[in-house]
């Protein structure tokens, strides 16, 4: 089952006490909310521990958990990162679109859509959220009047991420827009001609080991592609390593590394110092300037990945819809984890 390989921290390089500083972080409610935290280094598990905490299942609550490697979590948005990696698998079998063919040939019973600059949005415009549309997610989750709350109530949601104003010209602007991820996963599944979740278990999971997973569906009755998978957390960090491989798993090619590096290109500038490739966050320490590479979900949920160092780290959290949940990873790496590398 391609099960992890645990060995302790100070024989990949970190500081032999880093479970305990993590634990006593916790203990000092440093890090609230925190629910469990992976570290991967030189392809073994090194840190791993789990607390327990109040959780919810996409809004549903679930009570007061009790973590471990067997307990399932939402990653929420990181959901989106695993929606871009199935379309470059899909695209290498050639089962989807080209990355510039315009979206509205693609979804033909909306050619009724008005406007020039509509007809020139791409395949590739959804991957990197560049679509210039209206869309606002900054708005609570709780919110109807969310982007993403409002395309779930939608009787279409195709013709509601299709149908918003054009403000911008597209691939001009990014927008966070998980209406664009919802796009790329209906052209995987049309496509494939198979459910989003079953050709993800047998693309993707199945070859990693990874066979507890559940994806809730959206009001459509189709997985929800921009927040609605619930995985264990060594199972999300099988796939941060799978970023480490170049895509490659067990001497098997699971995503094309031509797709990784184009994923992984500093696409668009997002947030603040902030890129975005196809649907992956992208940046660089402020410190060191090493590159990293992560998918970010709501509620302080991270799947962290640095190839210099080869780490890979993977937070799971419960501070759902709260402004200051990205602090816990923050806090994570930059106090505890990386000063706990030994140096060389």
């Amino acid at each position: 089952m391609h099960a992890w390989e645990i060995t302790p921290p100070e024989d990949a390089g970190l500081r032999a006490d880093v479970d305990e500083m993590i634990d006593e972080a916790f203990d000092r409610n440093e890090l609230p909310d925190l629910h469990a935290v992976l570290v991967a280094r030189h392809g073994k598990l090194v840190v791993e521990r789990y607390y327990q905490g109040e959780d919810e299942s996409w809004g549903r609550p679930l009570g007061n958990v009790v973590f471990g490697p067997d307990v399932k979590h939402d990653i929420r948005s990181i959901t989106k990162s695993i929606v871009g990696l199935l379309y470059g698998i899909a695209l290498d079998e050639g089962q989807v679109p080209a990355l510039d063919r315009p979206l509205l040939d693609l979804f033909p019973a909306y050619d009724d859509l008005p406007g020039d600059d509509r007809l020139t949005m791409t395949v590739e415009h959804a991957l990197t959220m560049t679509l210039g549309t209206e869309w606002d997610e900054s708005l609570s989750y709780n919110d109807r009047r969310n982007s993403e709350i409002a395309m779930e109530l939608a009787d279409d949601r195709y013709r509601f991420i299709l149908d918003r104003p054009m403000v911008a010209e597209p691939g001009s602007t990014w927008t966070y827009n998980g209406g664009a991820t919802a796009l790329i996963a209906h052209l995987i599944a049309g496509g494939t001609e198979t459910f989003l979740l079953d050709y993800a278990r047998e693309r993707l999971f199945a070859p990693l080991g990874i066979i507890d997973v559940e994806w809730t569906l959206g009001s459509n009755g189709e997985p929800a592609a921009a927040s609605g998978l619930r995985l264990r957390p060594r199972d999300l960090a099988k796939i941060g390593q799978l970023i480490l491989n170049e895509g490659l798993w067990h001497d098997r090619q699971i995503v094309p590394k031509s797709w990784l590096d184009a994923s992984f290109a500093d696409s668009v500038a997002a947030d603040g110092e902030l890129f975005y490739g196809y649907q992956w966050w992208l940046g660089r320490g402020r410190k060191d300037g090493r590159r990293w590479i992560a998918g970010f979900g709501n509620g302080g949920q991270r799947l962290i990945v640095i190839p210099d160092l080869d780490l890979v780290v993977v937070v799971m959290a419960g501070g759902y819809n709260q402004l200051g949940a990205w602090k816990i990873s923050v806090k994570l790496m930059a106090d505890i984890i990386l000063p706990a590398l030994e140096p060389g």
